[in-house]
């Protein structure tokens, strides 16, 4: 079983929907990243202290990944659009 101290905070946010959009950018990517405190509350009220965490020997991967650009990432995806225009 995981402790808690196996998993670090990657970033905080006050709304579900953005901490979901993070984790899943993460895992998509191949880093496993969960979403704490996302109680009924927060996601009815649509704000709240809601971490993203993963595991702890992920944690520069993801804050790399999440400190890069969107135009960095859709450029390196798609390099031959770039040629097109």
């Amino acid at each position: 079983m995981k402790r808690e101290d196996d998993f670090k905070t990657v970033i905080t946010l006050n709304d579900a929907i953005s901490a979901q959009m993070v984790a899943g950018m993460l895992n998509e990517n191949g880093i496993p990243a969960a979403v704490f405190g996302a109680d009924s509350t927060a996601m009815l009220n649509g704000v709240g202290n809601i971490d993203v965490k993963v595991n702890a020997s992920d944690y520069d991967a993801a804050m790399e990944l999440i400190n890069t650009p969107a135009e960095d990432t859709e450029e390196e995806e798609n390099p031959e659009e770039e040629e097109e225009a």
